[in-house]
């Protein structure tokens, strides 16, 4: 529900408070702002001189993340920015070092439910799924260009869809592809899954959305440029809601020097908060303090 605060409830915030071990005075950095939600609930608990460095490439989440934070004037700093460039933006904004940084990956409910970009396969809206829209190709872009062959790697690699060939062979069957709907209706009858909790077309449209704005690449540069901008002692807190950013996150945790787990097992909501909150369902979250 819609309120003055967060446009919806973010995915495990009392564990991610917990995990970045939030102090009055500190200094934090939430590199996927979204709908601020995570924001908001750093700044209170770090009051009453806690800062902020808020960054997103989506100059839309920005606008509204601004309207929600405008109480915590100049301790929030908004910045427009990818975050596989952390470091320079933390560096011009005097955020060197910082106390905790955290990631969360998942798209904010603005971009599902309001924004017409074609992240949502139930909106019959433009193939765009940039974060930021004025950068590099779009999703219809990839549908309209690519071949049999390489939209089935796309797919199967980034959506790890079982069925990728099978729905690459549809998708230039039915070129032109008008919008997200046409394309979600395509990949529904082609891939042969019954409608059930999720929607037959997320892994594809999951695997357009990672291939347009690069967002592995970027998380594994943003990983290293946080690790630089943290503090000894710092925490690194991400949740990610798919396998692949996952497994980015713990290899990234378990192999780097300096950087230690807190936690073994990673964190997942409790069923209580995945039935007041369902797009938490698939958060995982992981939390890393760094040592040297």
């Amino acid at each position: 529900m819609q309120n003055e605060q967060t446009y919806h409830e973010p995915a495990l915030l009392t564990e991610a408070l917990e995990g970045l071990a939030i102090r009055p005075g500190g200094a934090y950095i939430d590199c996927t702002l979204g709908d601020a939600g995570h924001s908001a609930a750093i700044l209170a608990a770090s009051s009453p001189d806690g800062r902020l460095l808020g960054i997103d490439a989506d100059p839309e989440a920005l606008a509204a993340s601004r309207h929600v934070l405008r109480l915590y004037g100049t301790r929030a700093h908004l910045i427009q920015s990818n975050f596989a460039s952390i470091a320079e933006v933390a560096r011009a904004e005097g955020f060197i070092p910082v106390d905790g940084v955290l990631f969360d990956l998942g798209l904010s409910a603005r971009q599902l439910e309001v924004e017409d970009r074609g992240f949502s396969f139930q909106r019959a809206a433009p193939l765009d799924m940039r974060f930021t829209p004025s950068e590099g190709p779009t999703a219809a872009d990839l549908v309209g260009s690519l071949s049999e062959v390489e939209l089935t790697n796309l797919i199967g690699r980034l959506g790890e869809e079982p069925r990728a060939r099978r729905i690459a062979r549809a998708i230039i069957a039915a070129r032109p592809i008008g919008d997200a709907a046409h394309l979600a209706e395509v990949v529904r009858r082609a891939s042969g899954y019954r409608r059930g909790r999720t929607h037959p077309a997320t892994r594809t449209f999951q695997a357009l959305r990672i291939a347009v704005n690069a967002e592995l690449e970027r998380l594994e540069q943003g990983l290293e440029a946080a690790l630089a901008v943290l503090r000894v002692g710092g925490r690194l807190v991400s949740i990610a809601y798919h396998s692949l950013e996952d497994r980015i996150l713990k290899n990234f945790i378990r192999t780097t020097d300096g950087l230690d787990a807190l936690n073994k097992k990673v964190i997942r909501p409790s069923a209580a908060e995945v039935a007041r909150n369902r797009r938490s369902r698939s958060a995982r979250l992981r939390v890393a303090t760094k040592t040297a």
